[in-house]
């Protein structure tokens, strides 16, 4: 580094780096994936190197040319931050795609340090930072204008030429653009955080509002509506799952199971699809937002994050219900459930719903979502990198924490059946499944159309008071007769739903989405 060398060399260096240390899983997927002969295949895989090459040389002569100073501090930054990408992609077989992106916009510290292990640091060090201090403090000898002319416009005809020799591989491309573009780096994070600031602006905007809706009884009734976090269906004892994960729900009377998938594989979508009317990309007026405006008591508490925008008045953290119950621990999802049938009791309004945003199940340190008398099988690993090497850890740690959530749901029915003068209902979904190393994949977040099933295939659990209101029954049919349940439901089931407990007389109601006969008063 104490020698000065020519910008052309710089660039050559840089391109080359960025090929060998971030790109290797891009090639892999290009090699396990594209259809043809060998030769087709060595082929592509040739071209898409010449393509990234000069791609990276010419982007990398042209920012260090303009910008010299400012061109270093990039590189240096893309340095790092390519590190942390490639060990995400290759510790947790993710993809830098939108989702991922909006997933890290949406974590919090508290969430983003279980991923903080000294493997993560090493590999930084030597693949981000490293080569970050290359770009910063290598010696350079930028030349002329006229070479800059001359090498970036001998870049971009090798980058058409090549293109050109491979048109027919459009399809190829057009068939894998989201897992080619959530593998190449820096490309990736680059043109999906931009995305994700243009989709940001879009939803920024002002919610559309559903239209007026009354309701229509003076019934006491409160519905509690559980939204689980990364729990899926094929751990559940009651949906088959071998181990006794649900000992004290698989006991419970009444309480009804159905085949549920979700919208999306990440909290923030499938929150949204929960609370909404329809499926939708809109910003539509969402469950409590809507009874709220329509008079019924709302309360929020939540230990997790990535909800859309909640405009009710009561809206609690785990911080604050720990002021409030200074006995409980604010780490575990228990303290959301504190004093629900007081705070129920207590209500000026005959029609009460309350929604509960746990983080039971989510990664990557399973082991800490619960107290330790729950730890019922063993050994656990403390995260998910830990319980790559020993996948039957990982499980016993999520396992775990279904457990918990069976406890909670368990006391949760029973102090609604105890509230005699209420009609009352108990409503649990996820957010969203997960991985737990099901083809060496771990966690959640692929995109819908990759996702594997146990990412997506979700619990829908349901118990009412008597008398409350009278099931649908579930068709085995591929398309439900009118008047029946298919066997499949999905997340926006419930916004109509809990509009019939309440009793809410609303044009947006649809008794199509409704796991309830239609109330007489609507």
């Amino acid at each position: 580094m104490r020698k000065p060398i020519s910008l052309f060399t710089f660039s050559c260096i840089v391109s080359i780096g960025t090929l060998l240390f971030y790109n290797i899983h891009f090639f892999n997927y290009v090699a396990d994936n594209s259809n043809g002969s060998v030769g087709g295949k060595i082929f592509l895989l040739t071209s898409l190197v010449v393509l990234m090459l000069a791609l990276n040389f010419m982007m990398t002569y042209l920012v260090m040319f303009l910008t010299r100073i400012v061109g270093r501090i990039l590189l240096a930054i893309l340095s790092i931050i390519n590190a942390t990408a490639v060990y995400f992609v290759f510790t947790y077989s993710v993809m830098i795609d939108a989702t991922t992106i909006e997933n890290v916009f949406n974590t919090r510290y508290s969430e983003a340090s279980g991923f903080f292990t000294w493997s993560l640091w090493l590999f930084i060090f030597v693949f981000g930072v490293l080569p970050a201090l290359y770009c910063l403090f290598q010696p350079i000898v930028f030349g002329k204008v006229k070479k800059l002319g001359i090498y970036c416009g001998s870049s971009l005809a090798i980058v058409l030429v090549v293109a050109l020799m491979n048109f027919n591989q459009t399809l190829f491309v057009s068939q894998h653009d989201t897992e080619l573009g959530g593998l190449l780096q820096p490309w990736s994070y680059i043109a999906n955080t931009c995305r994700i600031i243009s989709f940001s602006h879009d939803e920024n905007a002002e919610e559309i509002k559903l239209p007026d809706g009354k309701i229509a009884d003076n019934e006491k009734a409160v519905v509690v509506l559980v939204i689980g976090e990364s729990a899926r269906k094929a751990n559940f004892q009651l949906y088959g799952y071998k181990r006794d994960t649900n000992p004290l729900l698989s006991k419970q009377e009444g309480l009804k199971v159905y085949q549920a998938t979700s919208c999306a594989t990440y909290t923030t979508a499938g929150t949204k699809a929960i609370l909404e009317p329809i499926d939708s990309d809109d910003l539509n007026e969402l469950l409590p937002n809507y009874a709220f405006r329509t008079g019924v008591d709302v309360s929020w508490r939540t230990t997790n994050w990535g909800e859309p925008p909640i405009h009710i008045d009561e809206y609690l953290t785990d911080d604050e219900l720990g002021v409030q119950y200074p006995d409980e621990d604010e780490k575990y999802d228990a303290i959301l459930f504190r004093g629900l049938r007081e705070r129920i009791e207590s209500s000026k309004k005959n029609k009460v719903l309350i929604i509960l945003h746990t983080s039971t199940s989510h990664g990557p340190n399973y082991a800490d979502k619960y107290p330790k008398e729950f730890e019922v099988y063993k050994p656990v690993a403390r995260n998910v990198e830990e319980g790559e090497k020993n996948v039957g850890t990982l499980i016993n740690a999520y396992d775990n924490t279904i457990r918990y959530t069976d406890f909670l749901l368990d006391g949760l029915i029973n102090t609604l059946r105890s509230m005699e003068d209420w009609k009352r209902a108990m409503i649990f979904i996820s957010d969203h499944g997960e991985s737990l190393g099901e083809n060496k994949m771990f966690m959640h977040g692929m995109p819908m159309r990759l996702a594997p099933k146990v990412q997506y295939e979700i619990p829908f659990l349901v118990w009412t008071s008597e008398n409350f209101r009278d099931y649908k029954t579930t068709s085995t049919k591929q398309e439900a007769p009118e008047g029946e349940l298919p066997a499949v439901l999905e997340q926006h089931y419930i916004f109509h739903s809990v509009l019939n407990l309440l009793s809410i007389q609303s044009p947006a109601y649809n008794k199509d989405f409704d796991i309830f006969k239609e109330n007489n008063k609507q």
